[in-house]
């Protein structure tokens, strides 16, 4: 009964954000008493905390294994990027805004899973891209781990980027090209141009 609570609420708060969830709406949705729910957790919260603390560790290994897949730093990138665009159909645009503004202990987790794994990665990737020559050798590393991190939480903003007016997808794309753009070396853009014209045919390919 846990595991199909936080199976139902990670469901629930992906597909309509955190916020508008209630207690009685996972109730409904698993079709059991509001009753049984406390019987197993405390509140919402509680819930939420494992729902992010189970996707943290199914995200940790998803980008694991794209990581080895890729070849070089620049297919890392565009790989990670598949995965975004993934989520993004399945997530809605103001969970990551539910969860900073509403729930600070699971923004917390958040911002820990961010700082020691998330922008650790972009870190050794940019590292790796500049000691293979596909990056300019003169970028600051730090800097653009952190500046690439929040573009991404960025574009969850609704207060910046409203729903009504703009695509996440369309939003986290523009920030990915404009990122890559600013590190490549000529070597990256040549390998990129090549990488992204063949993604682009595939993803257009795809959707008809």
């Amino acid at each position: 009964m846990k595991e199909r609570i936080i199976k139902s609420a990670l469901h629930l708060f992906w597909r309509y954000g955190i916020k508008s969830v209630t207690m009685d709406d996972i109730a409904k949705d698993l079709g059991i008493s509001k009753r049984t729910i406390y019987q197993h957790y405390a509140d919402k919260e509680a819930i939420l905390a494992i729902v992010i603390k189970e996707e943290i560790e199914t995200q940790k290994c998803v980008m694991k294994k794209l990581d080895e897949d890729a070849s070089n730093p620049i297919d890392q990138v565009i790989s990670a990027t598949g995965q975004l665009r993934e989520t993004l159909n399945n997530i809605n645009p103001t969970f990551l805004y539910d969860l900073k503004k509403y729930y600070p202990g699971a923004w917390e987790l958040f911002q820990t899973y961010k700082h020691e794994y998330i922008i650790k990665s972009m870190h050794d990737n940019l590292n790796q891209g500049i000691e293979l020559g596909l990056y300019r050798r003169d970028i600051d590393v730090e800097i653009l781990s952190l500046l690439r991190m929040e573009q991404i939480v960025m574009a969850f903003d609704p207060t910046i980027f409203p729903p009504n007016k703009f695509n996440m997808l369309d939003t986290q794309m523009q920030f990915l090209h404009h990122f890559l753009r600013g590190i490549l070396s000529e070597k990256g853009f040549e390998y990129y141009n090549t990488i992204n014209q063949k993604s682009e045919i595939e993803f257009n390919t795809h959707e008809k």
